[in-house]
Formats: structure tokens, C-alpha cells, sequence
């Protein structure tokens, strides 16, 4: 993490610098598997990669808990610091939240940029922030990780506001840098309150309409569906935290005109500072009537994934909402599980299968779609539209079907 945080003003991505390379540092640990490290540490590179870095090699160690200094041990430690001088790496990547005083001391031996699995999603957030909204959220989101840790790595933020009438008596600097950040703080959430109090408003003036969200891990495909389901030109990469900004469209099946979202994805390790921050932007999930719940598939840990959206969804009381797991990639997962030699009926059997195993696993009306091929999308949306219709007749009782 960068120690010039120019405070008042919105963060700009630090860790964005062509080729950069990377070192991953994890701990197996009594409540981490080895392979549930290596599992987050796969995710931890698809982060770096976001990010604009490159990971040339993963540290891993195993430790009852980490350690108070450097998060590994000493030795360890110090074959980091080897192979940092001699691969010229320029940033050390740590699967775990730092302590203020554990990344000075590490920086002090490496000699080179270190950060944490936090900054480093704060780090892609801000550079996809568009909107007031989330650029707001998004520095909220920095100072409030900042704050506890000003002691380990103080940056002298009262040189930016002037000494004269910021210092009380006996004050030490450390406490004036608190104070001042403390009401950069209050502001941003002065002015995060106005910008939700608008955004609820735009909300209140789109009608009667039934509203349909997009809610899933980050990276499963919800921004590639919304441009098919909405036929818009929403931005979509195979990258993570892709779409941060909340895009709404009308969309139309038949006579059902309804409100399509795509909102921001979920990941293992969220931050608990960037989901308090980030609430407001999941309004527009916890407005809304239904839910498609999309999955990546093809992931091996899409279990995992499905868990942590359903927790997310639980934190902001939207599990009773009515839902569609919509279970994306479905060419990628051929690909990865399917003999070459399997016939095409047997992969129906099998496919139809897994359909209805999904279905009674989740308890969940559930459908096998790719939405890079389109396979399956008239079904979806039949099945899209027969719940938004649904939903119609209970809100409007006593109006026409005809919409």
C-alpha cells in the first residue's frame, strides 16, 4: 500500500504499472487447508492480475497462527526477501489483511511494495469506479482500512490541512493524523447519505415496473448476460469486479416489460469495511422483486461461490427473495468434464441430470445456460418471464395480464 494517501480527494489505482511482477504470500493454517490456500491463492492471482500485475511465485507456509511481525516466519521471511533482490520483483502480495505495524516491518526487510488480499481489491475498485456513488464508497472504504492502522504506517496527513489550529495541546501528531482522517470520514459519509438519498428517489420514480437483479460471484458472466437479455453495451472482461457501478435497463418479453440490474460481484475474503461501504450499491438487490442468481459452472469451487453470495445475500435480507439459479459456462464445463466420445443424447441425459440434482440441492428452480453461445437463452427467458408475470398477479391482483 502506497503511504501518500491523498486524502479529500478520490484514490486513484497505485498498483497499475505495465509488467509488473508479483510474489503471493499465504499461510495453511488450523482453519485453512493447504488446499483450500492454494484455492484462494488462485483467486489471489486472478486478483493481481486485475490489477495490472503478473505472479511469478507462490510463498506458502504452515503456522498455528500468523506471526506478530512478519505473518511468516522469520526464515521464511527471509527467503522472500531472496528471491524478491534476486527476480527484481516489484510488489509482495499477502492472501490475509496486514496489520499497520506487520507491513512496516515487512517493507522495511523487502525493500519493495507490500500489500494485502484488502488493498488490493480496494486498489481494483478504485480504478473501476465510475459514478459519484462508488467513487465515494470506494474512498470511504480506504480510510476506514486506513485509520486502525495509522500507527504502524503514519503519513503525516496533517501537512495537508496546515498546522496552525489543528493541533491541540500536547497533541501528539499521530492523534491529529486520526482526527483529520476521522472527518474526511464524517464527510464522505455526509455526502454518501445525499447521493443515496437521490439514487432512492430514481428508484421511487421508475413505476410500477417488477425489478429483476443480477447477483453473483464476481467474474461468473452477469454483465455478458445483461448485453444479451437487454441486447445494451454494458462493459464486460474476463477480469474480476468488471461492472462496480449498478446499470439498470427495461427489457421486454412479450408483453412482460420488467427492470433488469447488474450489480457488483461477491468474493470470498470481501472485506467486512467494503461491504458496510458498498450496502447502498446493493440496494438495488434488496429492491428488488427477483432474483438470477448467476454461476460460473465450469469453476471447480463454484459450490464456494454459491455459499458466499448466499451469506451476502443473508447480511442484507434478500434470501427469501424469489430466485433463479442460473448456472452459466455451460461449454466451458463440457470442456473441462465430458468425454470427446460421449454422444450427444447421453450428454442431454446426463445435463438434464445434473438439472434436476442442482435443483434439489439448492431447493432452487434451476437452468444449465451460456450466455457467450446463447445456448438456452429462449428457455431463460420464458422462464424469466413466467416469474415476472407471477409477480405481477401478486402485486396487481385486480389489473389485466396485458403489460
Amino acid at each position: 500500500m502506497s503511504k501518500d494517501w491523498n486524502t479529500g480527494k478520490h484514490q486513484q489505482s497505485n498498483l497499475k504499472k505495465e509488467d509488473e511482477k508479483a510474489v503471493l504470500v499465504g499461510l495453511v493454517t488450523q482453519h485453512q487447508s493447504d488446499e483450500k490456500v492454494q484455492e484462494y491463492l488462485d483467486e489471489l492471482e486472478f486478483l493481481a492480475l486485475t490489477a495490472g500485475a503478473v505472479t511469478t511465485k507462490r510463498f506458502v507456509q504452515k503456522l498455528e497462527r500468523p506471526d506478530t511481525r512478519y505473518f511468516v516466519g522469520k526464515g521464511k521471511m527471509e527467503e522472500i526477501a531472496r528471491y524478491v533482490d534476486e527476480h527484481q520483483i516489484d510488489l509482495v502480495i499477502f492472501d490475509d489483511d496486514l496489520s499497520g505495524k506487520q507491513q512496516h516491518l515487512i517493507e522495511e526487510v523487502l525493500k519493495i511494495k507490500v500489500v494485502d488480499r484488502s488493498t488490493l481489491i480496494l486498489d481494483i475498485f478504485a480504478s473501476r469506479a465510475q459514478t459519484a456513488q462508488a467513487k465515494t464508497q470506494v474512498e470511504l472504504a480506504q480510510l476506514q482500512y486506513l485509520l486502525p492502522r495509522l500507527r504502524g504506517m503514519w503519513t503525516h496527513l496533517e501537512r495537508q490541512r496546515g498546522g496552525i489550529g489543528m493541533r491541540g495541546p500536547g497533541e501528539k501528531e499521530i492523534e491529529t493524523d486520526r482526527r483529520i482522517v476521522r472527518d474526511i470520514i464524517s464527510g464522505l459519509k455526509k455526502d454518501l447519505e445525499k447521493i443515496e438519498r437521490q439514487a432512492h428517489t430514481q428508484r421511487k420514480t421508475r413505476g410500477e415496473m417488477i425489478r429483476v437483479a443480477l447477483v453473483g460471484y464476481t467474474n461468473v458472466g452477469k454483465s455478458t448476460l445483461m448485453n444479451l437479455l437487454s441486447k445494451s453495451e454494458v462493459f464486460a472482461e474476463n477480469k474480476l469486479f468488471a461492472t462496480l457501478d449498478t446499470t439498470v435497463r427495461k427489457v421486454v418479453f412479450g408483453t412482460m416489460p420488467f427492470l433488469l440490474s447488474d450489480t457488483v460481484g461477491f468474493i470470498r475474503k470481501l472485506p467486512h469495511h467494503l461491504v458496510e461501504s458498498f450496502k447502498s450499491t446493493l440496494d438495488e438487490v434488496r429492491e428488488s422483486d427477483i432474483l438470477l442468481h448467476l454461476v460460473d459452472f465450469s469453476h471447480p469451487q463454484y459450490e464456494d461461490h454459491i455459499a458466499t453470495v448466499n451469506q451476502t445475500l443473508q447480511d442484507i435480507d434478500c434470501r427469501d427473495k424469489p430466485t433463479l439459479l442460473v448456472f452459466n459456462k455451460i461449454d466451458a464445463y463440457r470442456e473441462r468434464n465430458f468425454d470427446e466420445m460421449l454422444d450427444a443424447e447421453t450428454k442431454a441425459n446426463i445435463e438434464q441430470e445434473l438439472t434436476e440434482n442442482l435443483r434439489n440441492k439448492y431447493d432452487s428452480d434451476a437452468i444449465l445456460i451460456s450466455a457467450i453461445t446463447g445456448e438456452n437463452i429462449p428457455t431463460l427467458k420464458d422462464k424469466i418471464a413466467e416469474m415476472v408475470e407471477k409477480q405481477y398477479m401478486i402485486r396487481y391482483p385486480y389489473k389485466t395480464n396485458n403489460w
